[in-house]
């Protein structure tokens, strides 16, 4: 028992089968991720489920691969068993059955190359993200002032740039920021280089347009701009930028991602820039044309003014022919009004006016002693007098008042009463009419 003991070392830890299954498959895709390997296809199966698997072998090992049915486009050409290929994926485990095996994202024939391969994968994968989609490209400035162009200065693609440049806008200003095209650390200069033009600064002024060029060449040799650090700078660029690398037949991720793919360097100068000579023939075009429509519109103004000027002339003449009329009018209507025989008519006026005047005072002194008469025989029948001669009386206090009601006399007061024929003096002594009744009647029984 000691012995067994001491052949098996004592472990911190029991693990189950799955446990150590999920610790070795986070080992291995940790350690491996995403790897190339070539060999040839054996035990080839299309599941009804759109998933295939197979076996990738060599003469001394083989490997369990798996394609999801999601993860690749249809190949052009069926797989096959003994076919020899090149696979790109990660290294998994599938902890069911315990083995290793290959997630497969990239298949191609052996002998395609594994730069053709790595230029697939990443247009894959940034078409899915959406930087080759044309709703994103913007408009290029149709007269542009000032554009910064990425290339090596010693290249042939700058000079034929620059030269087209110089006869089809010789107003252009050219800011060259020059990097390497070719070979380790240049994609790192050229997406630098963009970042640059695109971003104002003290050593960059403002651009309208970027333009990313180089000349021909392989696959190799154009590698930079494939990388997708390049990419990147192109998308995250507010200038647009055209690209123009390589020849018509050349294609590169920065072509895609750019506002404007042009085939050739001399090509994207003709595409940017509009032509000094086609601008001269235009702007001559529209000058004639601008004449034509000064010319036009002249002699159309001619036309209205005399057409006005004849109008006005016919109004003029309405006017001047009713004033004329107003005028006739307004004469014979003071000719039969003239100021002489107005005169006499106001004279003769004045002259009864005088009469009635001088006649009035003596009219209205008779008429007035008529109305004194009148007013004085109605006193004589209704006045006072009258009244008292009939056999009435006025008692007046001291004061002159007259007396209307026993309120109005105090006892012992001094009252004089006016009759008819005089007037005489007494003092107040009076009883209310109640008074006087019951007097009356005490007298009567």
């Amino acid at each position: 028992m000691q012995l067994t003991t001491d052949f098996f070392p004592k472990t911190t830890k029991v693990f189950t089968v799955a446990e150590l299954t999920r610790s070795i498959r986070g080992t291995l895709e940790t350690k491996f991720g995403a790897v190339w390997v070539q060999g040839e296809i054996s035990n080839y199966k299309l599941h009804p489920s759109g998933h295939q698997y197979f076996t990738l072998k060599d003469q001394r090992a083989q490997i369990s691969c798996v394609i999801w049915r999601d993860t690749m486009a249809p190949l052009r050409q069926p797989l096959v068993d003994g076919a020899q290929v090149q696979v790109y994926g990660t290294v998994t485990v599938f902890e069911a059955r315990g083995q290793y095996q290959l997630n497969v994202q990239i298949l191609q024939p052996r002998g395609v190359g594994l730069l053709q391969a790595k230029f697939e994968a990443l247009k894959r994968k940034l078409e899915a993200e959406g930087l080759f989609a044309s709703e994103r490209k913007r408009p290029l400035p149709k007269f542009p002032r000032r554009i910064g162009i990425v290339t090596s200065p010693s290249g042939a693609a700058i000079r034929d740039m620059l030269n087209v440049l110089r006869r089809r806008a010789p107003w252009l200003q050219i800011l060259i920021n020059p990097v390497r095209v070719q070979g380790t650390g240049a994609a790192q200069e050229i997406a630098v280089a963009i970042r640059e033009l695109a971003s104002p600064n003290e050593a960059f002024a403002s651009v309208d347009l970027i333009v990313v060029t180089r000349g021909g060449g392989s696959i190799e040799d154009l590698w930079e701009f494939n990388e997708e650090i390049v990419a990147r700078a192109i998308s995250h660029s507010v200038v647009p930028i055209v690209s123009a690398v390589g020849h018509e037949i050349d294609f590169t991720i920065c072509d895609f991602v750019a506002d404007l793919r042009a085939p050739t360097p001399s090509a994207a100068a003709e595409l940017i820039v509009p032509d000094i000579i086609d601008l001269e023939r235009r702007i001559d075009g529209c000058t004639r044309a601008l004449a034509r429509q000064l010319l036009n519109r002249v002699r159309d103004a001619q036309q209205r003014l005399d057409h006005a000027r004849e109008t006005l002339h016919r109004c003029l003449a309405h006017k001047i022919d009713g004033y004329k009329r107003n005028l006739l009018h307004i004469t014979r209507a003071l000719q039969a009004r003239s100021p002489a025989r107005e005169l006499m008519m106001r004279r003769d006026r004045l002259d009864d006016v005088r009469r009635r005047l001088i006649a009035w005072p003596g009219r209205l002194l008779e008429n007035a002693m008529h109305r004194f008469q009148r007013i004085e025989g109605i006193l004589r029948v209704l006045g006072p007098d009258a009244t008292l001669r009939r056999g009435y009386s006025i008692t007046m206090n001291d004061r002159g008042k007259i007396v209307r009601t026993i309120a109005a006399v105090r006892p012992k007061m001094k009252i004089r009463t006016r009759v008819s024929d005089g007037e005489f003096g007494s003092r107040g002594h009076f009883r209310r009419e109640r008074d006087q009744q019951k007097a009356t009647k005490k007298n009567e029984g």
